[in-house]
C-alpha cells in the first residue's frame, strides 16, 4: 500500500445492515512518500463548535467586575484564573483566549414593545449579531448567524454540512412571551434571516445521524431490538480493512471502535433505565436523554469528537441551556434553580452563589478539550484544529443587560489564535467584532461586516 503509493480514502466507509461507519485519520490515508501538510487532508478546514450557554455570568455585576469572577484582573497572558469562573480551564490556557468587556446592543429592546423581552430573543442574537423581528408569528427575522455563514462557504465539503445540537427543551411552538416567537429561544443557528436550524437534543439521534447513513428507520428500529452494538453488522467489513493496515493503523481503529462502542453503550443504558419504569427527573425528555445534565454534555460532547475524528461535520452549534430554564445542578454545590438564581438582587452572597453555577457550567469545557487534545490527526491533534466559542448574550441576569457578556474561545484554530492571552476591550465594544475576527480567521476574509461589527479585536 505504502510502497506503491496506493493509499486509502479519507471518506472510507464500513458498511452492515443500517450501519455506515466513518473511519478515524489513518496513516494509511497519507500517500507514500508524502508528508501530511502536503496532502487535502493536512490542509482540512479549522473545526468549529459555538457554544451558548444562558443568563450572563456573576462576573458581569460591579461586583463581580471587582471579584473578577468571570474574567481575571490582568490582561495579556500573566492572568491569574484562580478566582474566576474559568478557573478550571487553567490546564489548558496556552489554547484559551478570553475576551471580556463586550456588548451585544441588538440584544437589547429597540422599541417600547420589546422592553422585558430580553429573555425571548437573546439566543436568537448570539450568533447572529442582529436584532430580531418581535413577532409571534412565522414571519421571524433576525440574521444568518456565524456557524452557518462558515457552513455556507465551506461545510460542503464534508457529508454533513453543520449539526445544531441542545440539551433542553426546545420543541416549543407558537408565542413564548413579550410578543416573542418560541423560536428565537429555540436555536442559534439561522441559515438565513428567515430560517432558524432545529437543535437536536437526542443522543441516539446524533448517534444514527453519523452511524447510520443510508439506513431507514425500520432498518434501525429493527437494529435496536437485537440489542447489538452497531459495530457487530460490520465485523467482516473491519477484519478486511484491517489485515492490510500496520500495526500503529490497527491499534488506532480498535481504539475508536471501542470508543464507539463504549459511547453507543452509553446511549443504551440511558435508554433502558429511562424505559425501565423508575421516576425520571425529566419525565418529558425523550427516552435517549440522560437525566444527568454532566452526563448529557459529556455525550454531546463525544459525539462531536467522534464526528471530528471521522470528518462526518466540522461545525457544531451547542446551546447547552434554555432561557428561563428552572433546572437545578447539584453537582455546582448550589441547590438553587438556575434562573432564580440569576435574579441575585445584587446581594453579594447570592451573586457568589451564582458564581458557582457559571464555574460548574465553565467546567464541562475541559473534557471537551482533552478529548480533542488527546486525538491525534497527521502531525498533530484536534485541539490545534479547532475553534471552541463559548459565550452567553446576556450580561448581568438580574437587570437583563446585555453589556460585559462572557465570552472566551479554545483551540488555536489552525494556528489563527495563539492562546494564553485575555483581551479586554474598550468599554462599548460589539461583540460583533470577536465574532467578524474569527470569521476572518477562519477563512471568510471577504466579509466586512458582521451585524453592528465596528472591525477587528487583536486576538
Amino acid at each position: 500500500m505504502f510502497i506503491t503509493n496506493k493509499h486509502m480514502s479519507r471518506r472510507t466507509l464500513l458498511r452492515g445492515m443500517g450501519a455506515s461507519v466513518a473511519l478515524p485519520f489513518l496513516e494509511a490515508m497519507v500517500p507514500a512518500r508524502r508528508a501530511w501538510a502536503k496532502t487535502t487532508a493536512g490542509r482540512e478546514r479549522t473545526r468549529l463548535v459555538c457554544i451558548e450557554m444562558v443568563h450572563g455570568a456573576a462576573g458581569s455585576t460591579k461586583y463581580g467586575l471587582e471579584k473578577n469572577l468571570w474574567s481575571p484582573a490582568v490582561e495579556g497572558n500573566a492572568f491569574d484564573l484562580t478566582a474566576s469562573s474559568l478557573s478550571s480551564l487553567e490546564p489548558y490556557r496556552d489554547y484559551v483566549t478570553i475576551v471580556s468587556n463586550t456588548d451585544l446592543k441588538n440584544a437589547e429592546a429597540c422599541t417600547l414593545p420589546e422592553i422585558g423581552g430580553d429573555h425571548f430573543r437573546a439566543s436568537a442574537v448570539f450568533l447572529t449579531q442582529s436584532h430580531p423581528k418581535q413577532t409571534e408569528g412565522s414571519d421571524v427575522f433576525v440574521g444568518t448567524s456565524l456557524d452557518q455563514l462558515y457552513a455556507q462557504r465551506f461545510g460542503q465539503e464534508t457529508p454533513i454540512p453543520s449539526m445544531q445540537l441542545s440539551i433542553e427543551n426546545v420543541d416549543q411552538a407558537g408565542g413564548c412571551t413579550y410578543g416573542y416567537s418560541c423560536i428565537y429561544t429555540d436555536t442559534i443557528s439561522w441559515a438565513s434571516p428567515t430560517d432558524p436550524l432545529p437543535a437536536i437534543r437526542n443522543p441516539r439521534v446524533i448517534f444514527d445521524q453519523l452511524f447510520g447513513d443510508g439506513a431507514t428507520p425500520e432498518e434501525r428500529a429493527a437494529r435496536q431490538r437485537t440489542d447489538k452494538s452497531i459495530l457487530d453488522w460490520i465485523t467482516g467489513e473491519v477484519a478486511r480493512v484491517q489485515k492490510d493496515l500496520g500495526p500503529t493503523d490497527r491499534a488506532r481503529l480498535n481504539d475508536y471502535l471501542e470508543n464507539v462502542r463504549e459511547i453507543e453503550r452509553r446511549i443504551q443504558k440511558t435508554e433502558e433505565r429511562n424505559t425501565s419504569g423508575e421516576t425520571r427527573a425529566l419525565p418529558d425528555a425523550p427516552i435517549g436523554v440522560p437525566d444527568s445534565f454532566d452526563e448529557h454534555v459529556k455525550l454531546m460532547f463525544d459525539l462531536q469528537a467522534l464526528a471530528f475524528m471521522t470528518d462526518m461535520t466540522r461545525i457544531f452549534s451547542f446551546k447547552m441551556g434554555r432561557d428561563g430554564s428552572g433546572r437545578v445542578y447539584p453537582e455546582s454545590g448550589v441547590s438553587t434553580a438556575f434562573h432564580p438564581a440569576s435574579h441575585h438582587r445584587d446581594q453579594e452572597k447570592r451573586i457568589q452563589e451564582f458564581a458557582k453555577i457559571n464555574q460548574y457550567h465553565v467546567s464541562t469545557i475541559p473534557y471537551f478539550l482533552e478529548k480533542l487534545k488527546s486525538t491525534e490527526e497527521g502531525e498533530t491533534n484536534l485541539l490545534e484544529k479547532t475553534l471552541v466559542l463559548y459565550g452567553s448574550p446576556l450580561g448581568d441576569p438580574n437587570v437583563h443587560n446585555h453589556k460585559r457578556c462572557p465570552l472566551f474561545l479554545a483551540g488555536h484554530a489552525n494556528g489563527q489564535l495563539k492562546g494564553n492571552l485575555h483581551v479586554k476591550t474598550a468599554d462599548g465594544t460589539p461583540m460583533a467584532n470577536v465574532m467578524l475576527t474569527a470569521l476572518h480567521r477562519l477563512g471568510l476574509d471577504d466579509l466586512e461586516t458582521f451585524g453592528d461589527s465596528t472591525g477587528e479585536v487583536a486576538i
